[in-house]
């Protein structure tokens, strides 16, 4: 599958899964080329087609025509700037994992252990107007080595090595977001303990390879 048709496959999941609402969101990959293909501004993630994939540089030249990115493409420009190993990013308004962004809570307290290994802590960027400079730069506490923030009254953004990647790192956050509210209305969610998380360090890494960067424990 080509580069567009999968960023439109992956746009057309985002918005099946709710992740999105009408014009909301924005996708991206980066090519083998260096350059980036974005979704357009003002396109419903359920219609978006190949024509709506516009390519830029990294420094967030028009390359494929007049028609204008997305307004939140800085986010995107700016993740591949500071991390090679990052190769797409997926930014939704997925109803659990905004709703914790809204109260100003990160998700950095460990209670379920594969979203332990998958992200660590998921921080929260402190609030920025949408479109500003000011939201990539909300990220820079994290963004050396989060696969996941919460954008404070905003949303969330997730970081992959692919664009399957990035969208299931999205998807497993909305469920932890889901599952961690719904515990937290009937009860107070067991935290995993400290041997808890050391016990599944030493899994992790004899079992599956994964060494967890320690800045995000």
């Amino acid at each position: 599958m080509s580069p567009k048709k999968k960023l439109v496959d992956i746009c057309h999941k985002v918005y099946a899964k709710g992740f999105v609402a009408a014009y909301d969101g924005n996708i991206s990959c980066r090519t083998t080329q260096n350059t980036v293909l974005i979704t357009r501004s003002g396109i419903c993630k359920g219609d978006v087609t190949e024509k709506d994939i516009v390519e830029v540089d990294l420094n967030g030249k028009n390359l494929s025509g007049n028609q204008k990115i997305s307004t939140e493409h800085k986010i995107h420009l700016y993740a591949y700037k500071k991390r090679k190993e990052v190769n797409a990013v997926v930014h939704c308004h997925p109803t659990y994992a905004t709703a914790f962004a809204l109260i100003g809570k990160g998700l950095d307290k460990h209670y379920l252990p594969e979203v332990f290994l998958t992200f660590g802590k998921i921080p929260l960027c402190k609030y920025a107007t949408p479109s500003t400079d000011g939201v990539h730069k909300s990220l820079d506490p994290y963004i050396d080595y989060a696969w996941a923030m919460l954008l404070e009254n905003h949303g969330a953004v997730t970081l992959g090595k692919s664009l399957d990647e990035a969208y299931y790192k999205m998807e497993k956050l909305e469920h932890a977001a889901k599952i961690i509210l719904l515990a937290k209305t009937i009860g107070k969610p067991r935290e995993l303990s400290k041997k808890n998380i050391s016990d599944i360090l030493n899994i992790a890494k004899s079992t599956y390879g994964i060494v967890p960067d320690k800045r995000n424990l």
